[in-house]
């Protein structure tokens, strides 16, 4: 196979699932890790990909590259919907308790399935979250007794954030906290771009009983600038495949369950 076609190929590949590695690479194009590597380092400098360790992303994964809940609602929409409808098993018809949604897309599509919500017994359910969106979607819900979280609100995510916000979850212990992140991977664990994002998810995951991620796969094995959560602190991952390589063994070492929607 000639260069040009590898280059064509990698770059397909990247654009398809936004992260390749070099072994991945070197198996399906039956070359050598070595010549991989160098096509990786071409397609850099042309600007197609960017090198990060074991392989590449695409170009616009950057640690501080975060789009809007605008931009990202309709992205990934159908995994994000199984996403929230495993979810929703973990809660099932006779959860009573309460429930701290974390802001983003995904914990969004679990507060589109809780909009509908019931119980059996008439009972309400306690929702605790620091979105505007979501405390939108729900607050007409009479099943669901809401808990808005003040704080400064963030205008690319909608999310209440600050010294405000961090100390209100102080001072709660949910018993399940579904949280979003913007990248989780083996070595840095969970991570966002913003660092007032950060310390507000960090404290969510501190908080809870239960500590659920609700993570698309385009964002496995992504590492963004800011951890706020290793993987040992998580109980549970629920995403729309498999996890793979090290971060499928990482979460395995730490016996940290996973839900494939």
């Amino acid at each position: 196979m000639y260069a040009v076609e590898r280059h064509e190929r990698i770059g397909e590949a990247v654009v398809s699932h936004g992260r390749v590695t070099v072994a991945d690479l070197a198996e399906s194009l039956g070359v050598t890790p070595e010549t991989v590597r160098r096509d990786l380092d071409v397609l850099e400098r042309q600007g197609v990909l960017r090198r990060v360790h074991g392989g590449a992303v695409a170009h616009t994964k950057t640690s501080l590259v975060e789009s809007s809940v605008a931009d990202r609602s309709d992205r990934a929409r159908e995994a994000k919907l199984a996403i929230a409808d495993a979810a929703m098993g973990l809660l099932g018809e006779g959860f009573r308790g309460s429930i701290l949604l974390d802001a983003g897309t995904t914990t969004g599509a679990l507060a589109e399935r809780l909009a509908d919500w019931r119980s059996a017994d008439g009972s309400q359910l306690t929702v605790i979250t620091n979105s505007v969106p979501i405390a939108a979607l729900l607050h007409l819900n009479p099943s669901i007794d809401l808990q808005l979280l003040g704080g400064s609100v963030r205008g690319v995510t909608s999310a209440a954030v600050g010294a405000f916000t961090l100390d209100q979850l102080a001072h709660l212990r949910p018993d399940i906290a579904f949280v979003g992140a913007n990248g989780i991977s083996a070595e840095f664990g969970l991570s966002t771009p913003d660092e007032r994002e950060a310390s507000v998810k960090a404290a969510i995951v501190r908080a809870a009983r239960r500590s659920v991620a609700l993570i698309d796969s385009s964002k496995l094995g992504d590492e963004t600038l800011h951890r706020f959560a290793e993987l040992r602190e998580l109980d549970t991952l629920i995403t729309d495949r498999d996890p793979a390589g090290t971060l499928s063994a990482a979460l395995d070492a730490l016996d940290v369950e996973v839900v494939v929607a």
